[in-house]
């Protein structure tokens, strides 16, 4: 197994814009749509619109852009849930090299078939082995480079190209809001926002079914909570990794808790107003920023991914309460 890498924070700028040149061609700088709601001036930062539906495209590029050559021959694996395994399969078959995934049992059919078209080899274990596979930092008989989806420097530097994009577009921005995952988004973002524009806010938005980043800050330090798998897959643990909990806790402001019933509330507000496709995790900062816990902005909300399951997205606009 790998050992743990010492994780700076914030990232350091130089870090983030080597990354931004690096995948320059590879992820596409997504635009910043301004959304029609009332009571916030809310934009939305469209990483749904990426290569792969999803912002993972640039930590695993800028990952495997630094790797050595050799530690590459004989493929890469990841554990994902979706889309950094989408993120890494995309970059290895760019590289014609062969690619593994670790999957919980949970992940959703869009997204595995999504890995499959992608060539990659799919392994699903129980949920607590997948949180065993990111802390272990590998799985037993997985061959080639193992790529972690969110406590990796050159992974959060990848993410962290979404900040500068995002103060250049909006200089006057006062929060950005990122879904909650394992933290190498929330903490990728505030690195570029902090190093550029500190008083900027970056909050994190999380699901009440999974939310260890609210229970941590409030207790002071990572704690378990209860976990219960949903439509929102894309984000969401038991605890907050402990690698990765002086990073956010330094650089986060806070964890905005929403409800299913919200997130849902703004993936329908998105598709109507905006004809915006988002997962759960997606628009999951937007229904943050729409409980006015991030001020009345500007506001920008980062819309993570669009690979949400037709099934599922008929429901939600349906009304039906069956999104198991």
């Amino acid at each position: 197994m790998q050992q743990h890498p010492t994780l700076p924070f914030p990232i350091p700028l130089a870090d983030i814009r080597a990354a931004r040149q690096r995948i320059a061609g590879t992820a596409i700088r997504t635009p910043l749509l301004r959304l029609d709601v009332d009571g916030v001036e809310l934009y939305v930062k469209l990483e749904n619109l990426q290569p792969i539906g999803s912002f993972k495209v640039r930590g695993a590029s800028n990952a495997m852009a630094l790797a050595d050559p050799a530690t590459l021959r004989d493929g890469v694996y990841t554990a994902s849930a979706g889309n950094m395994a989408q993120g890494v399969a995309w970059a290895a078959s760019r590289l014609g090299i062969p690619c593994g995934v670790v999957v919980p049992d949970h992940a959703p059919r869009a997204k595995l078939d999504a890995i499959e078209r992608l060539g990659a080899r799919i392994v699903p274990v129980t949920f607590d082995r997948w949180l065993q596979v990111l802390e272990d930092r590998g799985y037993p008989g997985m061959s080639g480079l193992f790529i972690h989806p969110f406590a990796d420097p050159a992974v959060i530097a990848g993410n962290a190209t979404i900040g500068l994009e995002v103060l250049e577009d909006l200089p006057d921005v006062t929060a950005v809001i990122a879904p909650y995952g394992g933290g190498g988004l929330s903490a990728g973002i505030a690195s570029a926002i902090k190093g550029t524009a500190p008083g900027v806010k970056v909050f994190a938005a999380e699901a009440e079914t999974a939310a260890p980043l609210a229970a941590a800050l409030e207790a002071g330090r990572p704690v378990e909570v209860d976990y219960a798998p949903s439509w929102v897959d894309g984000m969401g643990s038991r605890f907050v990794f402990a690698e990765m909990w002086q990073m956010v806790s330094t650089l986060v402001d806070g964890s905005i808790v929403v409800t299913l019933d919200q997130i849902a509330d703004a993936v329908r507000l998105l598709v109507s107003r905006a004809r915006v496709v988002a997962e759960g995790a997606g628009a999951a900062s937007v229904s943050a920023a729409l409980t006015g816990r991030a001020g009345v902005g500007p506001i920008v909300a980062v819309v993570s991914g669009g690979n949400l399951d037709a099934t599922t997205l008929a429901n939600i606009l349906l009304g039906s309460s069956d999104l198991a």
